[in-house]
């Protein structure tokens, strides 16, 4: 409960004279003012006013600590000499926050109609409150500037904390990437390079054993089986040495000009006899296209998706090479008549996590590791690779890369 007490007028101008407010008032003024002043007492918790209030006064501190609140939020401490609510003395408006004693405080209050009695007729008064005021004004402004620096502080601290979090966020995903990576790895070393292995060291002790109880037919089987297998773990090994040095970035993108039909025809040289196996026609174009690319990558994307439309296109079928220029950038397609992909396949055929392998139309296996080196090399050349599919209407594995050596 907040009560009054009276004190010697002589005290109260001896305290006026220390407050910043009234430092140069005269002393015939501080006694006027004096005489008005009311002393007030409350206890810790108690609040002068709270924020909506229309109290017209000025409080001086005598002794004690009062705090400047709205709700939980604290805006500043009055303590011993400082005055507030000196604007209500002035200005109509409600008061814009709470102020509430933090330990039992003594005040002395100044009410809008004792002030405006003191004021009336004093010139020198009113010029010395006006000072007061303006260094309140100054004294806010410097606190504003710290308000707005610290807010910044903080919005930086915030900035710096979000940084950080969506650093370690990336390093997660990394870090999963790379998980899986080495989980495909292995995957591919312990059992998709391995069984070919496996089957030709079968097929090989067979003809080491029982090599003259064969017929020549019968041999020429297990030769054939023998080289299919071993062709297989060989572009199965030449895709996972490539992949592992991109891997470790131990592979540099070397751009240069080259003709892209000379390099469809060394791999459509090199796949020939595994088309000749199903009856597969390949046809491509006889223009040449000269263009900037790193011939070692772009080899191993035609390569790859050569073998992989051989792979899933039936006997007797057909499988056709295009390229052409248009806007700046080469455009090439694979596209073959064969067993054609699920769209919910089509959209994970490049992503390594995700990545599905789907045996051929003649029961070759596969790891999928190709199309994975597909997306890096066209990535790396800044083109784009994607394909266009219907389950049993075959597919057409595009691609672009950009004009422009290094």
């Amino acid at each position: 409960m907040i009560r009054k007490s009276a004190h010697a007028l002589d005290d109260k101008v001896k305290f006026l004279r220390n407050v910043s407010l009234f430092i140069d008032a005269p002393a015939a003024i501080l006694e006027k003012i004096a005489r008005n002043l009311k002393h007030i007492k409350i206890e810790q918790g108690e609040s002068i006013f709270h924020k909506g209030d229309r109290m017209r006064a000025l409080y001086i501190v005598i002794k004690g600590s009062l705090q400047v609140h709205d709700g939980e939020y604290i805006f500043s401490n009055f303590d011993e000499n400082d005055f507030f609510g000196e604007y209500s003395l002035i200005d109509e408006e409600t008061r814009s926050a709470s102020v509430t004693a933090i330990i039992p405080s003594e005040l002395y209050e100044l009410s809008y109609e004792a002030f405006s009695d003191a004021l009336e007729g004093e010139p020198l008064l009113a010029r010395s409150l006006l000072k007061g005021f303006v260094k309140r004004l100054r004294d806010n402004n410097i606190l504003e500037e710290r308000l707005t620096k610290r807010t910044l502080d903080i919005q930086k601290q915030k900035n710096e904390i979000i940084r950080e979090r969506d650093e370690l966020e990336n390093q997660k995903k990394e870090l999963v990437s790379l998980n899986n990576t080495k989980d495909k790895f292995f995957s591919i070393i312990g059992h998709d390079l391995k069984n070919p292995f496996s089957t030709v060291i079968g097929l090989s002790e067979l003809l080491l054993d029982d090599f003259d109880s064969f017929e020549k037919e019968r041999l020429k089987v297990f030769i054939e089986q023998i080289y299919k297998f071993s062709s297989n773990a060989y572009a199965l090994l030449e895709n996972l040495l490539q992949w592992a040095r991109s891997q470790t970035g131990k592979l540099k993108l070397a751009k240069n000009l080259y003709n892209l039909k000379d390099v469809v025809e060394d791999n459509v040289e090199l796949l020939n006899g595994n088309a000749r196996q199903k009856n597969i026609k390949i046809n491509y174009p006889e223009d040449s296209a000269y263009w900037h690319f790193d011939i070692n990558m772009i080899s191993t994307v035609m390569r790859n998706l050569i073998s992989n439309a051989i792979k899933f296109t039936e006997e007797n079928g057909n499988i056709d090479i295009n390229y052409e220029e248009r806007n700046q950038k080469l455009y090439v397609s694979i596209s073959d008549t064969g067993v054609g992909i699920a769209k919910k396949d089509a959209q994970r055929l490049f992503k390594l996590d995700v990545n599905p392998s789907t045996i051929g139309t003649s029961d070759e296996k596969g790891t999928g590791l190709g199309l994975i080196l597909c997306n890096e090399f066209i990535s790396r050349h800044g083109g784009e690779i994607w394909v266009e599919s219907e389950p049993g209407e075959g597919s057409i594995f595009k691609f672009y890369l950009p004009a422009g050596g290094e």
